[in-house]
Order: C-alpha cells, then sequence, then structure tokens
C-alpha cells in the first residue's frame, strides 16, 4: 500500500435538515456531530437539505446550529453559494459530489466515503436517503432501506415487533382514506377503541417523531382536534392506549461482534407537559435518569428486548428503543427510533456516555461500522 493510500483520511459527508416537521432537530443534531467529529481522522462536508427538499453546501459552523432563546435554527440560515444545488452521483462507480450554480460550470467538490445522515421523520430516515445512497454506491452510519422504513412507521412496526414475540401495548391504525372517506366510522372506531381500553388515548402522526403532533385526549370532545393535529404531519395515524408505569429508554449499538446495549435511561414524569412531548424533549430540556434506577434483572430485561427489537427489524449501527415498565413488572416496547437525536440533551449519547463510550467514540464507532459494510444486499 502506498504511503498515500495509507494516509488517506475518509471524508464523511454530514446530511441533516430535510423535508420533514423534524428539519431544526436535524440541524441541531448536525451542529452536535460536527463539533465532535474527530477532525484528524476524518475530513467533513457538511451538506444540508432545505425544507424544499435542495441539497445545499452549508456553513461548517456547529455554533450556528444550536437552538438559541427558543428559536429553531435552519439549513436556509447556513447555505452558502446562494441558490447552488449539490447532487450526488448515482453512479455507483463514482462517490463524486458536484455543486451547480445557474448560469455557471458545475464544480466538482470531490468523492465522499461515507455519509452521516442525521435526517429525522421522513425523506431521510423513512428509507428515502437510504435507497439514493445504496443506488449512488455510497455506504452510510445507520440503519438500511427496510429497517428504517420499518422504524419510521409505527403501524408497521408494531405489526414486526409481534410477529417475533415482542411485547407491544394496544393499538388502531386509522389510514388516510378512511378518514376522508367516511370520518364517523373511523371515529366510531377510535370509541370503540377507548371504550375497550379505556380513555385517555394518545393520537398520534404514524410517521413522525420527536413528539410531533402527538395529542394527549381525554375524551371524546378533543378527538377530532387530535386527529386533524396528527394528521398535519402524516395523513396516516395510530391511536395508542396509555401504558401505566415508568418510560424506560435503552440505546443499541453495533460493536464488531454484534449489536450491543447500552445501561437504559428513564423519563421521568414532566409535571409542565401532560408528556414527554416536543417542548419538553428540546425546548424546556426535560433531564432523563442515566442510568435508569432498575433492578439487575430489570436491566437485564430491557436490554434484552432492546437487542431483540434491532435484529427483528433487520437494524444496523444503531437504534434507541422506547419501554414502558407497567405496575405488573413486565416491559412493553413502544417503539424505536433508527436515528436518534444526538443533540446535547438527547438520551442516546448519554447512555452510551454512562456505558464507558464517550461521544467522540460513539461517532467513530457508526462511521467504522458504516465503512466496513458494503451497499446492496447483504
Amino acid at each position: 500500500m502506498s504511503s498515500e493510500t495509507s494516509s488517506h483520511k475518509p471524508r464523511v459527508a454530514v446530511v441533516f435538515g430535510g423535508r420533514s416537521s423534524e428539519h431544526a432537530i436535524s440541524v441541531v443534531t448536525a451542529g452536535a456531530v460536527l463539533a465532535a467529529i474527530d477532525r484528524d481522522k476524518y475530513d467533513v462536508l457538511p451538506l444540508g437539505i432545505t425544507t424544499d427538499g435542495r441539497w445545499a453546501l452549508t456553513a461548517d459552523d456547529p455554533g450556528r446550529m444550536a437552538i438559541t432563546d427558543r428559536r429553531l435554527p435552519s439549513v436556509a440560515e447556513l447555505t452558502e453559494g446562494g441558490d447552488g444545488t449539490v447532487t450526488l452521483s448515482a453512479d455507483p462507480t463514482s462517490r463524486e459530489v458536484v455543486y451547480s450554480e445557474p448560469g455557471s460550470v458545475p464544480k466538482a467538490l470531490g468523492e465522499v466515503d461515507v455519509v452521516f445522515p442525521v435526517l429525522h421523520g421522513p425523506y431521510g430516515e423513512d428509507g428515502t436517503l437510504q435507497g439514493l445512497l445504496e443506488l449512488s454506491g455510497v455506504p452510510y452510519v445507520g440503519c438500511g432501506v427496510l429497517a428504517s422504513a420499518v422504524g419510521q412507521d409505527k403501524d408497521y412496526m408494531k405489526r414486526v415487533f409481534t410477529s417475533f414475540g415482542l411485547p407491544v401495548g394496544p393499538y388502531e391504525v386509522i389510514r388516510p382514506r378512511e378518514w376522508e372517506n367516511d370520518p364517523a366510522a373511523a371515529r366510531k372506531r377510535i370509541v370503540d377503541f377507548a371504550g375497550e381500553h379505556g380513555w385517555p388515548l394518545f393520537v398520534k402522526p404514524a410517521r413522525a417523531g420527536s413528539s410531533m403532533g402527538i395529542s394527549k385526549v381525554d375524551d371524546l370532545a378533543g378527538l377530532d382536534a387530535a386527529v386533524e393535529e396528527a394528521r398535519r404531519h402524516d395523513p396516516k395515524i395510530i391511536v395508542e392506549s396509555l401504558l401505566r408505569g415508568r418510560e424506560i429508554e435503552c440505546g443499541v449499538l453495533e460493536f464488531e461482534d454484534g449489536p450491543r446495549a447500552s445501561v437504559p435511561a428513564e423519563i421521568p414524569p414532566v409535571t409542565a407537559h401532560d408528556f414527554y412531548d416536543f417542548e419538553a424533549k428540546y425546548i424546556d430540556s426535560a433531564a432523563g435518569v442515566v442510568p435508569a434506577p432498575l433492578t439487575a434483572e430489570q436491566t437485564a430485561r430491557v436490554q434484552e428486548l432492546a437487542v431483540q427489537a434491532f435484529e427483528a427489524a433487520s437494524c444496523e449501527g444503531l437504534v434507541r428503543a422506547d419501554f414502558f415498565l407497567q405496575d405488573n413488572g413486565e416491559f412493553v416496547i413502544n417503539e424505536i427510533n433508527t436515528l436518534p437525536g444526538f443533540t446535547p440533551i438527547s438520551m442516546y449519547p448519554r447512555m452510551w456516555q454512562e456505558s464507558g463510550v464517550s461521544y467522540p467514540e460513539l461517532i467513530d464507532r457508526l462511521l467504522q461500522a458504516a465503512l466496513r459494510r458494503s451497499t446492496g444486499l447483504r
């Protein structure tokens, strides 16, 4: 091997922003990643996706990517070069990134060795970006197309978990045509569900995260407004019963010998909010308890279930698995998040910090796991 080849630093494209309602949180996550990534080991190219879907060359300036005075950041504030657009070649023999401006000759920005997507929600976390990267032949951090799609859609996620024997709570799904064509019948299904499992209910977008669009509904009077709020984020909604118990989270990380679980965390009751919503997570910084005050047996059980969920959905790289520890002592899995937040207050990095994996090491392990994998069937 030549000295030039051996000294090559992998070039990482950190892709963030995106078209989903979680755009701002993705920018915050990117800022944290860019601030912590080892620049002696990796070359870094930040690429932002605007809310209308344009790929843009952005400033490598983590300080401008934080939430300040309750103000959320955006890719538009970070773009360099006006209306220029960045494209990634769909030719798997080339990993070239090209920058184009109207009326100018396209400029090659060089090849990338790996993509670190930190997009949350649709058009980024749901398998769409992963499919583009598969076509381009570029390795990337995190789950593949199938696992990303399953992890984004709470309906099919629960179906997969059920088929593997994992415990899930009661739920009802209302598909777009059901609400649009016969809202009375769809409403009756929800009311019947409440009659069986009791109020309150949680009405959620089926394919959103960061607690976007979620409403806690105490009775029939608030139902329609909750459905419409969820449908602002996703025309497909999921209705879940209240599971009484403690909220427990656990991280899963891919090591050389396979996935391992972190120490779990507990999300304590949020007194200023009805539940652990967007404001509690990102604006008011509700603090989780790490490690969770569980018995050794409970800790081992939730770690076992987290890894089983990772394997059931064919995940790769990383997952945060969220559970309820019910009053009867049994764990129920609520959902997995295939690209959990990496903000300074995010639970996933905190759980691994307490497990002996620092934030920079966590990023390095994710990048190294991505570089070890090929694209395509595996």
